[in-house]
């Protein structure tokens, strides 16, 4: 799992695509971010463990979480989904 790219030597600095080995944490909607974010999660893991873990879900349960990758971004639903249906998804 990889938190940010290495600066050593200024090597493999930007890898194309999607980083699926990323760290990432699933957060329930609604939970108000802020300070203590991080301390929010509810689980934690790569990026593509994670969307593995959401599409377990029934779908209408699904809206309920979000998936909070490296950097802040939040992934949603909708787009978890679309991430998932992709040929190079490896989960």
């Amino acid at each position: 799992m990889t938190d940010h790219p290495s600066t050593y030597r200024a090597d493999d600095c930007h890898r194309e695509g999607i980083q699926w080995d990323d760290r990432a944490s699933l957060h329930r909607e609604g939970d108000g971010d802020g300070l203590l974010d991080g301390a929010k999660g509810l689980r934690q893991g790569t990026f593509a463990g994670l969307i593995s873990h959401i599409m377990l879900m029934a779908p209408e349960e699904r809206g309920q979480y979000y998936i909070e990758k490296a950097g802040d971004r939040e992934y949603h639903a909708e787009e978890i989904a679309s991430l998932a249906a992709r040929d190079d998804f490896p989960g």
